[in-house]
């Protein structure tokens, strides 16, 4: 039985409880005083039952405030914790006193030794552990934490000698021993790797309250580690390059470099020649140029807004996707490329191909792998998230403190229609912050230009049957999407239809590219 006493701190109470003990002739094994002034004694050898009417006599000394049973002594608790941690660790670890003898160690010891711990306890260090002189740097005036390779069982590893000091009067400090703990090269690869890792999850900066987020990120988690081209498509804003990111963070690829070509903006010969760099001598330049192809090897390369890319850039880069290698401009070596591509688009690739606009062979080999980013408008539930990470991440940028959202202003954002997306939102939180002077954002300080409500209300009186108003909503939900989804096969995917369903719907409400403005 073990007893904790709590008590004040006055000058002979332990020898009081001790008289009681001695008067009752009880057997005491152990005394302890933790830091906190708690008394603790061990009584091996007697049950609670044979104790429990002292217990009062106890409680009346004078500064005692309670007393109570308890599991363990302090050095007990401190002894099992200390086992505990040893257990767990997968390196060997040993504790050894000012000799180098081995005071305790680990089952890491004890099962690569294959030896039971009190077999390895008071053996020198240096019998089993060899390469190093334990002795001389124990020896030494104030020994320092040292790494040093070693062998333990014929294997190579780094040993960490870590000296244990305690203090001797005012000034003096003496070697009461060290702990050394060995690690292998196998664990200091495994430990390199992680410490290079992202420190959280790729995709946990994107707000997935909705579930058309939910789905994307999960297909996106899924595909992120295979090599495989992806094709991201979505309307501008959504996010495309963000979540093409992730995927190459969370690939194996992700130490590479992670590079972006936006096909749009380039020029067809400045576009070449960035993709694929320049031979010495090329355009009079007296140095060769390293294009993105090369300067991402063994990383990704986005290829941004793909369906904006020449007819003769397509055909290079199907070229690469099919032989593994391309050439320089002005250069005939070929230049064997390891790198995974990721495109992004927002058109209609499908409906492209089938216009002549792009190439059928590269599309096919583009889309082995693919995410719909969903609009904003598809995933209302992420807004407020979303508005609540950027005003943190705009304040912080700003100096200031993040602000709040009124409810007039969260209404306002969740039915605002949000044609420009995230990226829309982002820019009209960044402005409302910039301006603010106040600590909330209201539905005033939130500058968008004004668009038509997306939802249509029946009154109550209307005339015509249930069929007639499906059929009218239907048209005009048709007529909203197609400008955004112009091809039969996206837009079925979109509402979940088949392709002929579709075709025959937008056949039968006059909907095409000639009755719509795009």
């Amino acid at each position: 039985m073990r007893l904790e006493i709590s008590c004040q701190d006055r000058l002979g109470i332990t020898q009081d409880v001790l008289d009681i003990l001695v008067t009752h002739e009880i057997d005491l094994r152990g005394i302890e005083i933790d830091e906190t002034g708690k008394i603790f004694l061990n009584f091996p050898n007697i049950e609670f039952a044979d104790f429990q009417h002292l217990m009062p006599k106890i409680r009346r000394i004078d500064g005692i405030s309670d007393v109570k049973t308890t599991h363990f002594m302090p050095s007990e608790r401190e002894k099992t914790q200390l086992s505990a941690i040893l257990r767990t660790l997968p390196d060997p670890v040993f504790s050894i006193d000012a000799r180098g003898q081995v005071l305790l160690c680990n089952e890491a010891v004890t099962s690569g030794l294959e030896q039971s711990a009190s077999e390895v306890e008071g053996v020198e260090i240096g019998e089993v552990v060899k390469g190093f002189n334990f002795t001389r740097w124990m020896d030494g005036k104030l020994p320092r934490a040292q790494s040093s390779k070693v062998k333990f069982i014929q294997q190579d590893y780094v040993a960490d000698m870590l000296p244990i000091t305690v203090p001797d009067g005012e000034n003096d400090i003496i070697m009461a021993g060290a702990v050394v703990i060995l690690k292998s090269e196998m664990r200091l690869g495994q430990q390199f790797s992680v410490f290079h890792q992202s420190p959280t999850d790729s995709f946990d900066r994107f707000a997935v309250e909705s579930q058309a987020m939910k789905r994307v990120v999960n297909e996106a988690k899924r595909i992120a580690d295979l090599d495989a081209p992806v094709l991201i498509f979505g309307e501008t804003g959504t996010g495309k390059e963000m979540i093409a990111r992730a995927c190459h963070q969370s690939s194996r690829r992700s130490e590479g470099a992670f590079l972006a070509l936006n096909c749009a903006s380039l020029p067809d010969s400045v576009a070449e020649t960035e993709l694929f760099g320049y031979a010495q001598g090329a355009f009079n330049q007296p140095s060769a140029k390293l294009g993105l192809l090369e300067q991402a090897r063994g990383g990704t390369l986005l290829l941004d807004e793909i369906a904006d890319m020449s007819s003769q850039l397509q055909a290079k880069l199907l070229r690469v996707l099919e032989d593994g290698e391309f050439r320089r401009v002005g250069d005939a070596e070929p230049v064997t490329v390891n790198v995974r591509f990721i495109c992004t688009t927002c058109r209609d690739l499908g409906q492209l191909v089938e216009e002549g606009h792009f190439r059928k062979e590269l599309y096919y080999r583009l889309n082995v792998l693919s995410l719909v980013m969903p609009s904003l408008k598809e995933r209302r539930q992420d807004i407020v998230p979303l508005a609540e990470s950027f005003i943190a991440q705009h304040s912080t940028k700003l100096g200031r403190r993040p602000a709040k959202l009124s409810k007039s202003c969260v209404d306002f954002l969740q039915q605002y229609p949000w044609p420009g997306n995230v990226r829309q939102l982002q820019n009209a939180l960044f402005r409302a912050l910039s301006l603010l002077d106040g600590k909330e954002i209201t539905k005033e300080d939130i500058q968008l230009p004004s668009c038509a409500p997306s939802v249509t209300f029946i009154d109550e009186n209307f005339e015509g049957t249930l069929d007639d108003e499906v059929k009218k909503f239907e048209k005009d939900l048709l007529k909203r999407l197609y400008p955004s989804y112009p091809s039969t096969r996206q837009l079925a995917r979109k509402l979940g239809l088949s392709h002929t369903a579709i075709a025959n719907k937008l056949r039968e409400y006059g909907i095409n590219k000639a009755s719509i403005k795009m």
